[in-house]
Order: structure tokens, then C-alpha cells, then sequence
């Protein structure tokens, strides 16, 4: 159960990718461009693959399409131009609007040219989309990586039944990530999705894995952290890491915190403590 590589293999096979990446939701704008701190953020995201590229060997970098209308990949673009492109790996999303087929390879166009990267390394679905069937949806998904415009592909937000239809449409590829809600606070992933993910060997990809900073404050974490020597932060964020085929992202700007939460690496819980952790939070 318990992985100790800080990196781990994207899919059955794949690549490693690091463990933890660099959300950035709100960076640039939540639904409209927001130029205000444009320098801020891309400082933060500079930061963050300086560090995580000193740690790791590689950053990764998880943005979207909708995430500022498109302005937060320009500020994703902006950030990595003095980094080798192989130390970078770039995940962004196509928004549950635009997944006919048409709409699909015009944004995979569009956010590529935002970032200005000849291949985006995943393409996720954020959210699924009823009134659009899946069938057309993946089999665009699947033409992406044939003509080389992405990589991998995945999916954000889907379920079992959702997962296992997507796939069933795939003929050359399969999705390799599905990027979900999870943490100590949220653990409806474990009930059937996670355990599906690992015997399939596509990975699950954590989002929130801090509650927007409520576990940086919880009482119990704290107590744990000050027996071990870490923080609830690094407690909170080494427990999902610490579990086969799954990896998260956390959105930080300030640098102190961003080695706060890359100290969560290089290191696993041990077996008792994570399982009291995880009774805990039941």
C-alpha cells in the first residue's frame, strides 16, 4: 500500500510524474482574466518548479482552460520560459462546454498556443458533460494524441461509471489520471473509485488535499505533526501520497510555503501512525 518513491508511474507503465504538483486555480482570475498580480503569480509558479525541479527533477504544473479564461496558462506560459522543457510537465483541461469533437481540438489548439508548448503532456475532461455523448468526446480525446497535440489524456470529476464508459470507447490509448477531490476531510474516493483506479492502474490525482487550509489548522494533525516533527500541512499531504497511484496538486504563491509542502517528501509515514490518522478522520 504504502509508495515511498516521490515520483510515481503516470497509468500502468507510464512515465514518473511527481508526486506533488502546482494547482493554480484562481491564479490570473477564477472565471474572467485578472490581470492585477500578474507578477505575483508568475513569480509564485517560477518558485515552485525551482524547487520542486531541485528536488524532484522535474515540476508539474496543473492548470486549465476555464481557470482565468484562459489567462492563467499565458501566466503558466510566461513563468516556464527559462526552464528546460523536459523538466516541466504540463497538465491542463478542456472545459465540460466544449468536448464535441470540433470544440474539443479547438481548445487543445488554443491552450497550447497559450502555453506555447508543441505538446501538452495531459489533456483531462474537467467535468463531464450529459448533453455531449462520451463516445465523440473520447474518440476526439483519442485523435489528440495521434496527431500529437497532447500526450496522455485523462479525466477530472468522474466516477466509476463514467471512467469505465470513457475507456470503453478507446481503441490505441487509455486514460492514465483522474483528478478528483480527496483528503482526509473527503474520503468518498476510497469507498470504490481509488481501489477501481489501482487495480486498473490509472492514477488518482488529488485536488484540495488542504480543505482550502482547514487542515493546516486541525487540532489532531498538529498533535501528530509535533510527535514527528512535521507539519499538519506536510502530515495532511504525506497520508495521500503514502497510497499506491495516488499524487496531488496544492495551489501555494508564497515560497515558504511551497517548501513547506515539498518537505511533505522524502520521507512516508509509518504504518501505525497512518492508519491512526486514517481512523481518525473515518
Amino acid at each position: 500500500m504504502i509508495d515511498k518513491a516521490d515520483t510515481k508511474p503516470l497509468g500502468k507503465d507510464g512515465e514518473k510524474i511527481p508526486v506533488i504538483g502546482l494547482g493554480t486555480w484562481k491564479m490570473g482570475g477564477s472565471f474572467h482574466p485578472d490581470h492585477s498580480k500578474d507578477e505575483q503569480w508568475i513569480n509564485a509558479i517560477q518558485s515552485f518548479c525551482n524547487l520542486s525541479i531541485k528536488k524532484l527533477g522535474q515540476a508539474l504544473i496543473d492548470t486549465a482552460e476555464m481557470y482565468g479564461a484562459g489567462h492563467t496558462e499565458e501566466l503558466v506560459r510566461d513563468a516556464i520560459k527559462s526552464f528546460e522543457r523536459d523538466a516541466l510537465f504540463i497538465i491542463t483541461k478542456v472545459s465540460a462546454s466544449h468536448l464535441r469533437k470540433d470544440q474539443i481540438f479547438t481548445s487543445a489548439r488554443k491552450s497550447r498556443e497559450r502555453l506555447q508548448v508543441d505538446q501538452i503532456d495531459l489533456y483531462l475532461i474537467h467535468w463531464p458533460n450529459q448533453a455531449v455523448p462520451l463516445k465523440e468526446t473520447m474518440k476526439a480525446m483519442e485523435k489528440l494524441v495521434k496527431e500529437g497535440i497532447v500526450r496522455h489524456i485523462g479525466v477530472s470529476n468522474f466516477g466509476i461509471g463514467l471512467l469505465e464508459e470513457a475507456r470503453s470507447y478507446l481503441n490505441s490509448v487509455d486514460i492514465v489520471l483522474n483528478q478528483v477531490k480527496y483528503s482526509l476531510m473527503d474520503r468518498a474516493p476510497e469507498r470504490a473509485l481509488l481501489p477501481y483506479c489501482q487495480r486498473e492502474g490509472i492514477t488518482l490525482m488529488a485536488y484540495t488535499p488542504l480543505e482550502l487550509g482547514r487542515l493546516c489548522k486541525n487540532r489532531y494533525l498538529n498533535e501528530v505533526g509535533k510527535k514527528l516533527g512535521k507539519s499538519p500541512v506536510q502530515i495532511a499531504l504525506n497520508w495521500l501520497i503514502c497510497k499506491e497511484k495516488v499524487v496531488t496538486i496544492v495551489k501555494s504563491e508564497k515560497k515558504k510555503h511551497q517548501e513547506e509542502n515539498l518537505r511533505a517528501l522524502g520521507w512516508r509515514l509509518d504504518q501505525k501512525i497512518y492508519e491512526e490518522i486514517s481512523h481518525h478522520f473515518k
